[in-house]
């Protein structure tokens, strides 16, 4: 983006950031938006301009969760452009990162609008789907279903439907992502000052998307292979765009391993009809397996509940479950390990004293 100044409104500052402001704190700093991170800086936007800075070296030690994340707001030093504070946010997409490893790994902050997309073709898929609406769910941001690559199918119509079987009342748009005057409808939640983050596996046309929003050649695209009807993943960082209609987008890299993690809520939501069956259940602890009285199993006999619906509620409970049990044991392992370092730290300083 170019370097021109914004008014803190067109980048999405709201009364919910204002107060969070003491008088000292206007008067020795000023509020900037976190528009990109990269390995050692991040671009920061603030009514005074674009500037690239790096962050503290105490900043590196903070739990993965207390660090910048595109979209954040940060108080920045009036007389030395470093960070003094990040302020509460409204809302936070998180995940726990691909691999092993129980990491958590931030998506975007406070976003008012999540666009999920996905194609008209072979990629479609509702459970992956259900993932992202999970997401959306847990932090309360308004879901909208965007289905790309309209004018290459046939059959966009039953892919709407199918969509709209998991809830008739989420916002669908289908759309030709080339075309300006198709993407119109998604103008509605692209207000000034209101923020909207895309989400979305590799090659459904979230690049194409974005750049059509932006009416310019922001990100790069790649062609349709033709084995399997998928793109090509271009997109590899995430950053934050201004809209010409005065909304701001945060873009995300394509995510093929989206497991869910601190995400009951979301899941229970999305799936209310099947949680209102589990509390008819004769049991409390019901698996909704081969147990006697289940309610859920008997729905599953009569059709009232789709067997695929069912499984992936089951499959997404059991790996949030799993994911949160990890990180959460990941987190009481780093403060034993902390407290063991500040503790042998006092002795040594205590031994050096007496010497």
């Amino acid at each position: 983006m170019s370097n021109s100044s914004y008014s803190l409104p067109q980048l999405g500052w709201s009364h919910f950031f204002q107060q969070q402001l003491s008088l000292e704190e206007w008067k020795a700093t000023f509020p900037a938006r976190v528009f990109g991170i990269y390995r050692n800086s991040i671009d920061i936007v603030s009514e005074h301009g674009q500037q690239q800075i790096v962050l503290p070296g105490a900043w590196r030690l903070r739990d993965p969760e207390d660090l910048p994340t595109v979209g954040d707001w940060l108080l920045i030093d009036s007389l030395t452009s470093q960070p003094q504070k990040m302020l509460e946010r409204k809302s936070l997409f998180q995940r726990r990162a691909a691999g092993i490893d129980a990491r958590l790994q931030l998506i975007a902050a406070n976003v008012d609008t999540l666009f999920i997309v996905t194609s008209c073709n072979q990629d479609f898929n509702l459970s992956r789907l259900e993932r992202y609406l999970a997401l959306a769910l847990e932090v309360g941001v308004e879901p909208v279903l965007v289905l790309t690559k309209a004018d290459l199918s046939d059959q966009v119509s039953k892919y709407r439907q199918q969509a709209q079987c998991i809830n008739p009342n989420w916002s669908i748009e289908t759309v030709n992502a080339l075309d300006p005057s198709s993407i119109d409808a998604l103008q509605f939640w692209c207000g000034t000052g209101q923020t909207v983050a895309l989400v979305g596996s590799s090659g459904v046309g979230k690049s194409t998307l974005i750049n059509t929003l932006c009416a310019t050649g922001t990100q790069k695209t790649g062609t349709i292979r033709e084995d399997d009807s998928r793109g090509r993943h271009t997109t590899t960082s995430r950053s934050l765009h201004m809209l010409p209609g005065g909304g701001l987008l945060i873009d995300n890299p394509g995510m093929r391993e989206l497991q869910l993690s601190d995400c009951a809520s979301g899941v229970s939501e999305l799936f209310e009809e099947i949680e209102n069956l589990a509390t008819r259940c004769r049991y409390n602890d019901c698996q909704h397996q081969s147990e006697d009285g289940c309610a859920v199993k008997s729905a599953l006999e009569r059709g009232e509940v789709d067997p695929r619906r069912f499984a992936n509620y089951q499959k997404l409970k059991a790996e949030q479950q799993r994911n949160a049990e990890s990180i959460a044991e990941r987190r009481r392992r780093e403060k034993t390990f902390g407290k063991l370092c500040k503790s042998a730290s006092a002795i040594r300083h205590k031994e050096r004293g007496g010497a």
